[in-house]
């Protein structure tokens, strides 16, 4: 694989993290190994890098208040300033990463990285490779998707309706078009009659002009009529379509229970003061765990002052003298190191109840998010239920306010056209009542073309618009197969990062065993399952990791055996494995330039070199705290900083 920072030196600058008053470290491309023995600075160099890139799980020194951090890659510059009030460490200025949730978990493998420390505490693998993904978004954005989906499926229905539609209309345009063949036609034909009766001397042009003005008055004013009637049954058609809608809605909104916004306000609350304390805790767990780490690391400080007297040349006698005692960094007086074990053993617990403590509220947290996300959606539908009823209800009083208007227009244009006939047979004598009935037909016929002639129009602009809708038919299943596309990803993507998590482990763990050489270990696998476990007040399936460890003995039987019984050395490099799954899996290596890795005491010396080699494809500078003997085992072409 390729990695995805471009590789180049990195100069940081530190003052007054962790031990270190202050001091500056160029960095190269690949492998640079920190060597030294313990309690010389080496953690604090790594807790200030990452400091830099953006974590939090920094410590500033003891006897200041305020540390700086520095880091350059190339023309860039990040800056952070972090400062002790209160016994809290706050921090400011621009650091790598706006976000180092990622880095925390899978890039920054201090000793205790919890990552790193899931296996070996028997964790939830699952919980933590799946953390940095905010499922309640991608479950939100997954109803926008499927809203928009339904709406490109109902333009997509009533184009379909509009092709069952569109027969009928050609058939009505042919047949219109037929029926004002005919009646012109039959116009022209009238037209001719009274051109030859016009010739009759006794009918004056006067006569002719007053009733051809009366009758294209009549003409008129039927068409008028004729369009009042067709508008008024358009309004009742969608007065009913309304009504109906409205009826639709307010059942709706009878079955759709009342959420009163107080009550997600309080959800809301809950939840906020939920994750203050699970912030609270984490904060908590994160010095805790970094106090191990120091006395762990003071204690082996201790061993291996230990180690060098008992391997000195004085008497036999004189060796067996010195005692497990070292000096307190507390206090500073003269204590067993048997009792800081102890009161290391007492902060493990601790931590582990503080942990147990923050997934107790991480479960709380769910279910108050899965109750805000149930009363939200209960509330949106209820209020765009609302909206459109409001709306409605808007539309049938404009609607019956304009049928009100057409059946007032439409008794005053019957009034007008009776009194227009009236005036027409005032006009009719005996000597060409035949000729005023051949005025009345053509008046007739010319009616019926306009009518006809409008009806075709009509016709004509509805075969158009159901046409353009048609042609817009493909766009809108391209349109609908991309939502659907983007649903089922959003849908597949934590299963997807699951799975991808799973296999890179699988895969990096069978070529680490191998190229490790732990030869009564055939295999160690996650395999994931679908479970039902609780969550909360309620029962959920959700995929669990489940870790098997396969050993081998000397005649090749394999047997399955249990975490617990793994040598710490095996603990060690399948929690490091584990935790380049999800740095894999989450591809950090797109955006975090370094992976940080120490106290690796526990494996051996030509392990450690093998695995070094191994993880130094997946990252641009990959930071290693060793010990000289440790360090000696490796590529003399590595970086090596030895004064801090």
């Amino acid at each position: 694989m390729s990695v995805g920072q471009s590789k180049q030196e990195v100069n940081l600058s530190v003052e007054n993290i962790g031990g270190i008053d202050e001091t500056s470290v160029t960095f190269s491309p690949g492998v640079t190994l920190l060597v030294g023995r313990n309690a010389t600075n080496r953690t604090s160099l790594l807790q200030a890098v990452m400091a830099a890139l953006g974590s939090n799980d920094v410590s500033v020194k003891g006897d200041v208040n305020e540390a700086t951090v520095e880091m350059n890659i190339g023309e860039e510059t990040y800056r952070r300033t972090l400062k002790r009030t209160n016994a809290r460490i706050t921090t400011s200025g621009e650091p790598y990463l706006e976000d180092s949730t990622l880095a925390d978990l899978f890039a920054f493998l201090l000793e205790s990285n919890e990552a790193r420390r899931a296996v070996a505490n028997s964790d939830d693998l699952r919980e933590i490779i799946m953390r940095p993904v905010d499922t309640d978004e991608i479950q939100a954005e997954i109803e926008r998707l499927v809203q928009r989906r339904h709406e490109v499926d109902k333009q997509l229905d009533e184009i379909e309706s509009l092709k069952k539609q569109l027969p009928s209309l050609e058939e009505e345009r042919t047949s219109l078009r037929g029926r004002i063949e005919d009646v012109q036609t039959e116009l022209a034909e009238k037209e001719d009659e009274l051109d030859s009766r016009d010739a009759d001397p006794e009918q004056t042009r006067e006569e002719k002009a007053e009733l051809e003005e009366k009758l294209s008055t009549l003409r008129d004013k039927r068409s008028t009529l004729e369009n009042i009637r067709y508008d008024l049954e358009t309004e009742r058609d969608s007065l009913d379509s309304l009504q109906s809608e409205k009826q639709e809605l307010e059942s709706e909104l009878a079955d759709l229970p009342e959420t009163p916004v107080g009550e997600i306000d309080e959800l809301e609350s809950r939840i906020e003061r939920l994750r203050e304390q699970k912030q609270q805790l984490q904060s908590e767990i994160s010095e805790c765990r970094s106090v191990i780490q120091f006395n762990e690391d003071m204690i082996a400080e201790a061993d291996t002052e230990l180690s060098t007297a008992l391997g000195s040349d004085g008497p036999v006698t004189d060796q067996l003298l010195p005692e497990e005692t070292t000096t307190c960094w507390t206090c500073g007086n003269e204590v067993e190191v048997e009792q800081i074990e102890a009161t290391v053993d007492q902060l493990r617990e601790y931590s582990q109840e503080k942990s147990q403590e923050s997934n107790e509220i991480q479960d709380k947290l769910d279910d108050l998010k899965e109750d805000r996300r149930e009363l939200q959606q209960q509330q949106r539908r209820r209020e765009d239920a609302q909206q459109r009823l409001t709306e409605i209800e808007r539309e049938i009083e404009a609607t019956e306010d304009e049928i009100e208007q057409l059946t007032e227009q439409k008794e005053q244009i019957r009034s007008e056209i009776s009194e227009v006939e009236s005036e027409v047979e005032e006009l009719e004598n005996d000597s060409y009542e035949e000729i005023l009935d051949l005025h009345k037909e053509a008046n007739q016929l010319e009616y019926d073309l306009g009518k006809l002639e409008g009806n075709l129009e009509q016709t004509e602009s509805e075969i158009q618009d159901i046409e353009e809708q048609i042609d817009e038919e493909d766009d809108l299943k391209e349109k609908r197969e991309a939502l659907t596309d983007e649903i089922s990803e959003l849908r597949t993507k934590i299963d997807r990062i699951e799975q991808q998590a799973v296999d890179e482990f699988n895969e990096h763990m069978d070529t680490v065993l191998n190229l490790l050489g732990y030869d009564n270990l055939d295999r160690i696998w996650i395999e994931r399952v679908e479970r039902e476990v609780r969550e909360g007040r309620r029962k959920v399936t959700k995929s669990v990791f489940d870790l098997h460890v396969i050993r081998q003995t000397e005649s090749n039987t394999t047997y399955e055996d249990t975490i617990d019984h793994l040598s710490e050395s095996e603990r060690e490099v399948t929690g490091l494995i584990f935790a380049l799954a999800g740095y894999l899996a989450h591809e950090v290596y797109e955006t975090v330039p370094f992976m940080i890795l120490d106290s690796l005491e526990a494996i051996d010396s030509e392990r450690i070199a093998n695995l070094v080699d191994y993880l130094s494809d997946y990252s641009d500078h990959l930071v290693v705290a060793l010990l000289p003997e440790d360090a000696a085992s490796l590529d003399n072409d590595y970086q090596r900083i030895s004064q801090i």
